[in-house]
């Protein structure tokens, strides 16, 4: 995808925001599972409210991955050869996949310290894959695996979202007009962009597959049954404030991506095209999902908690991590064509903001269903 500091470009280009078994040991921890967990499906409280729940149908790490499951890991660790490959050769001053005058070869720092931080940020994809597949998986501390799974599910939605979407509208003839093109500067030849950002939809649905199963067995009590009660009033009103900041984000967003220039720069209206409208409607769907998200949360009631949880997680994930993406994207901005203004400036730590809003009620959500 070819917006720049505003658009889905933490992938295939150099810098954010341009162009974004588990095995029981023996059969002495096997009885313990049984005992803690019971043969049969009980009733858990969480607060005044009792919802059904299953047990998880195994220990944390009872079975090493299937069939799918290894054809899965296979998938995930093969679809980081290419941007590994591209970012080290960048590293190394290679050009390839950039056309002369492209802003990746000006002289400067930025983008050196933007390849080597993306370069180990794709690495730790690696390192999830056999977190999520190995039997010592179970024993990293939860927060350490969480925080990378939330941040990759935030970079990875809104490109598994937008990227296709901008590909069919191109081939729908939607794609910029001459205008545009004349006026976008050269930044990455087309190809790194496809096999990239095609690499990154691999990924997300290889760790999702992965990730999945994992958690259900280490921590699938929490998400059975029904949201239950209500949060407490504090909660509701960080779920409100995630609601009011996503809304507002969401409007400025909606506006851009139907081809409003309040608050753009004059290169990014020049820039315009339907593709980068499609980037611009992925960022405000993702807000109003954290916001949503959250105000449910917090509200309770008799949907199912994992439905809930899943979109919650995933737009609040989206908001906070785009949002500080584009954010040290538009502070690594420096040519004439990548001004960033107020308005663009605040949009993007709203949008993050959200984020981490929703965030903090889904941390909340989550504590109030542990049951010992």
């Amino acid at each position: 995808m070819t917006r720049r500091t505003g658009g889905v470009g933490g992938g295939g280009d150099s810098s954010p925001g341009r162009g974004r078994r588990f095995t029981f040991e023996g059969e002495a921890a096997g009885r313990g599972a049984r005992d803690r967990w019971g043969m049969t499906t009980r009733a858990t409280r969480t607060g005044g409210t009792t919802y059904a729940t299953r047990p998880p149908t195994c220990g944390p790490g009872s079975s090493r991955p299937g069939a799918v499951g290894r054809v899965l890991q296979v998938a995930a660790l093969a679809a980081t050869v290419p941007y590994l490959c591209l970012k080290g050769a960048w590293l190394a001053g290679s050009r390839i996949g950039i056309p002369d005058g492209s802003v990746l070869l000006e002289p400067g720092v930025f983008f050196k310290v933007a390849n080597a931080v993306t370069l180990v940020m794709d690495s730790a994809v690696i390192v999830l894959v056999l977190v999520l597949t190995r039997p010592w998986g179970v024993r990293v501390p939860s927060w350490l695996l969480t925080v990378p799974v939330f941040i990759a599910t935030g970079l990875l939605v809104p490109i598994v979202v937008a990227f296709p979407a901008q590909r069919l509208m191109g081939a729908l003839g939607l794609g910029p007009d001459a205008a545009a093109r004349a006026a976008k500067e050269p930044f990455l030849h087309p190809w790194v962009f496809d096999v990239v950002y095609s690499g990154f939809i691999v990924q997300a649905i290889a760790l999702t597959g992965l990730f999945v199963p994992y958690a259900r067995r280490r921590w699938g009590r929490r998400w059975q049954g029904v949201l239950g009660e209500r949060l407490p009033s504090p909660t509701g009103v960080v779920a409100g404030a995630a609601a009011a900041t996503a809304v507002a984000v969401a409007a400025v967003e909606l506006s851009w991506a139907f081809g409003g220039t309040a608050g753009l720069s004059a290169s990014q209206i020049a820039q315009y095209d339907p593709q980068t409208g499609a980037v611009f409607a992925t960022h405000a769907m993702c807000a109003l999902v954290a916001g949503a998200g959250a105000v449910t949360l917090a509200r309770g009631g008799a949907r199912r908690a994992r439905v809930v949880l899943a979109v919650a997680w995933a737009g609040a994930a989206a908001a906070a991590c785009w949002g500080l993406w584009l954010l040290i994207g538009a502070w690594g901005a420096t040519g004439p064509g990548e001004a960033v203004t107020t308005a663009m400036l605040l949009t993007y730590t709203a949008q993050m903001v959200t984020g981490l809003l929703a965030a903090a009620v889904l941390v909340r959500f989550l504590a109030s269903r542990r049951t010992g």
